[in-house]
């Protein structure tokens, strides 16, 4: 490998990390969830799915970026850190690429949310806006949700109830009851991988102000808080099949109780770096609960 290859390939790589391969799960699996229930009501649509999935994906990147410049710019992002490597704090890249990256990320969200909205109405037009400017304003702006102890509610409301049900609508021209169930364990367990994230990192965000819910409450309460959301994410299915919302085969995300239970057990014992297995875990719980979920859906339409 040339001098030059080898730089382009760190390049590659350095914007790899930048956009957070590991996170993109939250942004799909709402996306196919949404659209199993859309499958479910018999309105589901691929062009809008498709759509939807760009949309969702530009807006994950885009905060993914936003994060990594304002979380630096604020002193939450050191060489103490504990989580992966974050770009700009690294010197891996300038804080103008990135910040460049994250406009051309959020204007094809915008171009895609065009498209959306021509199709699901005026909703979408404010869900889309809505989406956006929480994405920046996660870890930037005068208010910075996620230095406040919101990140938490956001995460649930956008990557759950705001995704799922958006994509649904998208297809069906409203949001079916059943969304609404659905986004339920989607919402809970994207919103644990952000609860691991702030247990390891709650010593460095005390030196930063960042005041998480695991800073404001303490370990104990973050640790609880993650135990109830993976709760929530379990009983949500079985609840779907008592009251008839959906056929057994919605309790297919059962089958990742073990792994969950894993989870749960080295949250409470795991602090500092040995978290990071841990948060990667949990988004691989996020992502096959989600697909089963959804094959669950989708697979109960066809069931006499």
């Amino acid at each position: 490998m040339t001098t030059a290859d080898a730089q382009e390939h760190s390049a590659l790589h350095a914007w790899v990390l930048a956009c957070r391969p590991a996170t993109l799960a939250a942004a799909v699996v709402p996306v196919a969830v949404g659209t199993a229930c859309a499958h479910a009501v018999g309105s589901a649509r691929a062009t809008p799915a498709l759509a939807a999935l760009a949309g969702a994906l530009c807006i994950q990147i885009g905060t993914n970026l936003a994060n990594d410049v304002f979380d630096h710019e604020k002193g939450a992002d050191t060489a103490e850190r504990l989580g992966p490597t974050r770009v700009v704090q690294a010197g891996l890249l300038s804080a103008r690429a990135v910040r460049l990256a994250m406009g051309v990320a959020f204007g094809l969200a915008t171009v895609v949310g065009v498209y959306l909205a021509a199709i699901g109405g005026p909703a979408i037009v404010v869900l889309g806006i809505a989406s956006v400017v929480s994405g920046l304003a996660y870890t930037g702006g005068p208010y910075p949700l996620g230095y406040h102890g919101l990140g938490d509610l956001f995460v649930l409301a956008f990557f759950g109830f705001v995704a799922v049900c958006g994509t649904a609508l998208v297809q069906v021209g409203a949001v079916p009851a059943l969304a609404w169930y659905a986004s339920i364990p989607v919402g809970c367990l994207a919103t644990a991988i952000l609860v691991v994230n702030n247990v390891r990192d709650r010593v460095t965000d005390v030196k930063a102000g960042k005041r998480t819910l695991a800073v404001r409450l303490g370990r104990r309460a973050a640790v609880t808080e993650y135990w109830l959301l993976l709760g929530a994410a379990f009983a949500t299915p079985v609840g779907l099949v008592v009251t008839g919302a959906a056929t057994r085969w919605a309790l297919l995300p059962l089958a990742t109780a073990p792994l969950a239970a894993k989870l749960a057990r080295e949250i409470a014992l795991r602090d500092g770096r040995a978290l990071n297995e841990t948060l990667t875990s949990t988004a691989r719980l996020l992502l096959v609960f989600g697909a089963l979920l959804a094959v669950g859906i989708a697979a109960g339409r066809a069931t006499p």
